[in-house]
């Protein structure tokens, strides 16, 4: 067999993971888009660089503090405790938790700037026919940013699948459970299983190449745009 049945369960625990993150960074991220696009308030800059934090952070620093703010003394551990919930560390949900913080600008940033990109003259145009700004915003902004979208979400859902770091810091190593496909090839090299490894890496080496080779279909062509 090509895959091995932990290698499978691994890519669909992946799939799982990148499809609910992206899915709650799509209506998130939206928002928060809109907001930095259109707002001239003094808090845009620091929001901005909060949201891109991710970008330049090692992972291994984010998922220590996300661990830390889970954990049974942080802050959102308490409120899970307080809900009934339970902890979050070494669950699926904190893995989800931890991957929405970490993909955060893989979504926001590309909607921004499509929302940027449209400028104020549409929702002006809009407003003179008398459309209320939620209007306005659904039937104008959306639909003009829609390109923008289809990237963040191409892009928020490949880095979800090829987080590592912070994965292994709020989920641990549990088949099944938190074992997503990155901590599966890690295992099977530290086992010294090349050839599991090397299958199970050639999967996500062609995931990758078809991400960019979507991202690059969307991408409008400027010279037959002028």
């Amino acid at each position: 067999m090509f895959l091995s049945d932990s290698d499978l369960q691994a890519i669909w625990l992946t799939v799982r993971l990148a499809s609910i993150v992206t899915a709650i960074l799509l209506l998130v991220g939206t928002p928060i888009a809109w907001w930095l696009a259109r707002t001239r308030s003094k808090w845009k800059g620091p929001i901005g660089a909060v949201v891109a934090l991710p970008l330049v952070l090692p992972p291994s620093v984010l998922g220590f503090y996300l661990l830390l703010a889970m954990g049974p003394h942080g802050p959102v551990g308490y409120l899970t405790r307080e809900l009934g919930i339970g902890p979050l560390p070494f669950t699926f949900w904190g893995l989800v938790l931890a991957s929405v913080f970490y993909s955060l600008p893989f979504m926001v940033q590309p909607v921004q700037n499509a929302f940027e990109a449209i400028g104020d003259r549409p929702l002006e145009v809009a407003a003179t026919l008398r459309a209320a700004p939620m209007d306005a915003f659904f039937s104008v902004a959306l639909p003009l940013a829609l390109p923008g979208f289809l990237t963040a979400a191409i892009l928020t859902f490949a880095h979800t699948v090829g987080e590592f770091g912070v994965v292994l810091m709020i989920g641990g190593n549990i088949p099944g459970v938190t074992r997503v496909a990155s901590v599966q090839i890690y295992d099977h090299v530290e086992a010294l299983e090349y050839a599991q490894a090397h299958r199970l890496a050639a999967v996500m080496l062609m995931f990758s190449f078809l991400v960019l080779l979507a991202l690059y279909a969307w991408r409008p062509n400027p010279k037959k745009a002028g």
